[in-house]
């Protein structure tokens, strides 16, 4: 993957061809998958292109369209009647990339030309120019036309601003798709149960743990006040209701902490700006009875509420950046990288997208029998953002989980511009851990998105939950390389995945929304 704009040289579009086609295709993973990655490029792509990065999203629109015309059409796969629908689809894609190609090639040869007749005349300087040493080679500022204007951010340091960022960029695509107003996208975000993303932020976080309650009533407070105000509220929607507006499932029980969980940080209640409402009380005098506390200030007796401070004064103390939360104008810096060296980027994972998970393959776990779901989302500023949680029909066993009817997840992807960032399944008998069935399977995800990530959840175990990726190297090779076709089978090679969320590149981000979508057909 390549760096984000203006972090890096400036690529020809031969250079970014050549980059475009360093990537290992097997034609051993099922085409079901390699379409799934099709996908997901083009979406990628398209974002990119949105946010103004030309060479990203031509490396990756040059990638998709090579791996469809070039590979796919020739899969042994080609010819199913199940694979017909999603490769006839992903051939007009194709086509698609390619027209977007050839409107983006003059202006990276344009931009390039422009950085190479920089360089050209900073070199002619040095020889030309009489300085000593320690001045000639004192850097040049490159064309301002040429340097990115996106600011770098630490994904640990700032979670709270991608929560915000993702709510409002999320709801802005949505928009923009559906052509709703605000109203109406609010209204079908909410499904009529949230009506105030703050609160429903509350009720998230006292799902962690037991905050005192003077915290509590101050927040309750808070929002009473703020509920009567005339500005709209952007986000309505929050992590535990369905997108068809259903009641929110009542969890299962299961352990809440696991060994993992021990250095995870505590998260603080949302706490108002405070003011002072009148003059600090006079100290006591100086005598005999000084060591008595000062007396308490009398309460104010008002039937309007204190004031507030403005909207604009709250946004700006807790917002450093103080923008208007533009993608284009932050990128996320890479939060870890694979073994050979590669960037990988931060992915943003609700934390209750688990526990609502595991609620809804209850029925499934009762009865001994997996159940999975697709880990679906956008790309907004470099990162990674799990928005959806989309529940495939399949076909489980104890020891697997199929999905069926691919058609149906690219049709639904395809609708809502949604990139595949990952699976998650259950092991209901079994410890938390990645089979060798789920080696294969995770091979399909992260062979052209490295930070896909598969996420296990074992109930009845200790721990009972982890997210995972395959190691690069020696993971990722070995098992597209392995021909075994058993259930579980053993594989040469060891340290072949490893732990993504503690540490790696995801994160938790608490108030990070998210909706359901079961596709399985109603009994």
């Amino acid at each position: 993957m390549m760096s984000s704009r203006g972090s890096s040289t400036p690529h020809s579009v031969e250079q970014i061809a050549r980059l475009a086609q360093d990537y290992e295709y097997n034609p051993n993973i099922p085409l079901r998958y390699w379409l799934r990655t099709a996908v997901s490029l083009a979406r990628e792509a398209q974002i990119y292109e949105t946010e103004g990065h030309d060479e990203q999203a031509y490396l990756l629109l040059f990638r998709h369209a090579q791996l469809i015309l070039v590979h796919l059409v020739n899969h042994s796969e080609a010819k199913d009647a199940a694979n017909r629908k999603g490769l006839l689809a992903a051939e007009r894609q194709a086509k698609i990339s390619i027209e977007k190609l050839e409107a983006l090639k003059p202006r990276i040869n344009k931009r390039y030309e422009r950085y190479m007749q920089l360089m050209k005349e900073r070199e002619s300087k040095k020889r030309t120019e009489s300085r000593d040493d320690s001045r000639s080679s004192r850097p040049h500022p490159l064309d301002p036309a040429l340097a990115g204007v996106a600011k770098p951010l630490e994904a640990r340091e700032n979670k709270d601003l991608a929560v915000r960022l993702a709510r409002r960029e999320i709801n802005r695509r949505a928009i923009a798709r559906a052509g709703l107003s605000q109203e109406e996208e609010n209204a079908r975000r909410a499904g009529g149960l949230w009506g105030d993303w703050e609160q429903a932020l509350q009720r998230d976080e006292a799902a962690d743990g037991d905050h005192d309650d003077i915290s509590r009533r101050i927040q309750q407070i808070r929002m009473n006040l703020d509920r009567p105000s005339s500005e709209t509220t952007t986000h309505t929607r929050t992590d535990s209701s369905s997108s068809n507006g259903t009641p929110a499932f009542q969890y299962p029980s299961v352990p809440r902490q696991s060994p993992f969980d021990a250095n995870r940080p505590t998260i603080s209640p949302l706490r108002p700006p405070t003011a002072d409402l009148q003059k600090p009380p006079a100290p006591p005098p100086k005598d005999r009875d000084q060591l008595r506390p000062p007396p308490r200030p009398q309460k104010i007796r008002s039937s309007a509420p204190p004031p507030l401070p403005s909207k604009e004064v709250a946004k700006t103390a807790s917002d450093p950046f103080n923008t208007d939360l533009d993608p284009s104008t932050f990128t996320f810096k890479p939060a870890a990288y694979l073994e050979n060296g590669t960037p990988l980027r931060t992915v943003f994972l609700p934390p209750n997208l688990r526990k609502h998970f595991l609620a809804i393959a209850e029925p499934n776990t009762r009865r001994n029998l997996e159940t999975c779901g697709i880990l679906c989302g956008t790309l907004i500023s470099n990162a990674l953002f799990i928005s959806k949680l989309l529940i495939p029909e399949q076909e489980s066993t104890p020891d697997t989980c199929e999905t069926v009817n691919e058609s149906a997840i690219f049709d639904y992807c395809d609708s809502e511009d949604l990139m595949m960032l990952g699976w998650i399944h259950t092991h209901p008998t079994q410890s938390c851990f990645m089979s060798s069935r789920d080696l294969h399977t995770h091979c399909g995800y992260q062979v052209m998105l490295p930070e896909s990530i598969a996420i296990v959840c074992a109930p009845s175990k200790d721990p009972d939950w982890g997210v995972f990726r395959l190691t690069d190297p020696p993971g990722l090779k070995a098992v597209l390389n392995c021909t075994q076709t058993g259930l579980f089978h053993p594989h040469s090679e060891t340290n072949l995945y490893t732990d993504a969320l503690r540490p790696g590149h995801v994160f938790e981000a608490h108030g990070l929304e998210f909706e359901t979508v079961d596709l399985r057909p109603r009994k």
